[in-house]
């Protein structure tokens, strides 16, 4: 499984082309070819190419929705 850091995801954020790719506890979801992420953005709220994990603990939907979309790699945790 690929490994992402948070500036190699930043790269994708569903803009001019390029794919896009959130964050949710620790997994990298490919959310490119959901109509709900359309330009790397959804519900003018939340931006790909980051992690989202706290943003969508508090979104009206579940984390299920993410089933929906390919689980492509993991995200390093950052040295502290």
């Amino acid at each position: 499984m690929r490994r992402f850091t948070s500036e190699e995801l930043e790269r994708y954020n569903g803009k001019n082309g390029r794919p896009a790719y959130i964050v949710y506890r620790g997994l990298v979801y490919d959310v490119s070819e959901s109509f709900l992420w359309q330009g790397g953005t959804h519900q003018v709220l939340h931006q790909a190419g980051r992690d989202l994990t706290e943003e969508l603990e508090t979104a009206p939907h579940g984390p299920d929705l993410l089933d929906r979309c390919p689980v492509i790699g993991i995200i390093l945790e950052q040295e502290k």
